[in-house]
């Protein structure tokens, strides 16, 4: 890439600052992921529109991991992005509205340049095909309170589906021990916002034949939700079954594997939808 084109490419696109973020850290944005060197600071040259940032914590010799923390973003042309890592609680936190400003500043004026990582363009594509109904909107209906979703905040997920197998329930113990971080005690982490999916159909005055077959062919549930739930934006069930489906590919989130399993089993159970569109 020539020097011009790549200025262009600075100075339009989005950046992501990542401050004293320790060495090792594993860090990634939508299918890209880095483990974090001494000099790290960011990533460049990010294409504008929605991202999935993700990190996951280090031992000091980086063979051990901790559950992976997750956040959405819809960025603009040339915004910068900003955060801080927290030693005491091992995550990335926001700066002040002060030192955001002061920070943008200086990621403009190229202070930063030869510490960011460029995004890499040839990747693009591929998260493109994963978020294209992603938007702004979709975000903010799901993202939690605070915006970060983590599997180690999720232990009440396995209250509401008993594991079966020995790996399930070795999960279910591992989160049921795990120490909530700080942060999330503060506001109560609720989880992502996600659209309730009924698994059996049950109707009062609808009996036998008319109710198994509701059940066989769930085109009048998937209408439904999408008139109820959705406004009767199609779109908008697109959204959200590409952002669980994101959040759990790559933040790893129990919670919306179930969600994404929950829309595509209501599609694969919709035959007269599928046959009339």
């Amino acid at each position: 890439m020539d020097p011009e084109k790549a200025l262009e490419l600075v100075k339009n696109g989005v950046t992501l600052l990542l401050l004293d973020v320790p060495q090792f850290t594993l860090v990634g944005i939508d299918t890209q992921i880095f483990s974090v060197g001494p000099v790290f600071k960011g990533i460049k040259m990010i294409p504008p529109g929605p991202h999935f940032i993700y990190y996951s914590s280090s031992n000091r010799v980086g063979n051990e991991f901790a559950p992976i923390v997750g956040f959405f973003i819809d960025a603009c042309p040339s915004e910068v992005i900003s955060r801080k890592w927290d030693p005491h609680e091992e995550r990335l936190v926001k700066l002040s509205d002060e030192e955001e400003e002061r920070y943008a500043q200086a990621v403009k004026s190229l202070e930063f340049d030869r510490q960011l990582g460029p995004y890499t363009l040839s990747q693009y594509g591929e998260w493109k095909l994963l978020s294209n109904y992603l938007t702004r909107n979709v975000i903010e209906r799901l993202e939690p309170i605070g915006g970060e979703i983590t599997v180690a905040c999720e232990s009440g997920t396995i209250e509401k589906f008993p594991p079966k197998t020995t790996m399930e329930k070795a999960l279910a113990d591992q989160l049921r021990n795990s120490k909530i971080p700080t942060s999330v005690e503060k506001y109560q982490w609720k989880g992502c916002y996600y659209t309730s999916i009924p698994r059996v159909i049950k109707r009062k005055g609808i009996h036998g034949e008319q109710l198994t077959s509701m059940n066989l062919d769930k085109t009048e549930l998937l209408e439904s939700i999408i008139l109820k739930d959705y406004g009767a934006n199609e779109d908008l069930l697109l959204g959200e079954l590409q952002f669980a489906f994101v959040a759990f590919l790559m933040g790893q989130s129990l919670e919306a594997f179930l969600q994404w399993k929950s829309l595509v089993s209501l599609l694969f159970g919709c035959t007269e939808a599928v046959s009339t569109n």
